[in-house]
């Protein structure tokens, strides 16, 4: 990965993207705020909005990391979010013609929604390593150039 420094002069602005904004993206927007705030900030949307995060996610996230998802986040569409220099769907074919960035990234991670605890939890064990590889690549990034140069350009993180 190269030259992904922020749009302002702070941390890069990662976006985590899926259709309803309601589990993988507010999982990652959670255990990035988490477990990568010193490295960058973490913000999801989807494409379509639910009323709630999903509840299995939010007890699970409670019972495994002590975060309660529901009173730092809530569902909202990519026009709720800031600018951001990188760009991750969560695996459910998410364009982003509307969201800018410099790279883009799609984790392909399957929806654990109505499955078993045990599924959930191998989907939460994934977004966790992901966002400490993204965490590791995007703080050894040191090149400012172009910070527009490139609009979802897919990159190996």
């Amino acid at each position: 990965m190269n030259n992904v420094k922020p749009i302002s002069n702070n941390k890069p602005k990662v976006a985590f993207i899926c259709v309803h904004n309601s589990c993988r993206s507010q999982i990652a927007e959670a255990l990035g705020k988490y477990l990568a705030s010193d490295v960058f900030e973490s913000y999801s949307a989807g494409t379509e909005l639910k009323p709630v995060i999903n509840q299995d996610a939010v007890r699970l996230m409670r019972d495994i990391y002590g975060l309660d998802m529901e009173k730092t986040q809530y569902s909202k569409l990519l026009s709720a979010i800031p600018p951001v220099d990188v760009v991750i769907t969560m695996g459910c074919n998410v364009n982003c013609p509307l969201l800018p960035c410099k790279y883009r990234e799609d984790w392909g991670l399957e929806d654990p929604t109505g499955k078993s605890d045990e599924e959930f939890k191998t989907i939460i064990a994934e977004i966790e390593k992901k966002v400490k590889e993204l965490a590791e690549k995007l703080d050894k990034e040191t090149n400012v150039t172009d910070m527009w140069s490139v609009s979802c350009r897919k990159i190996n993180l």
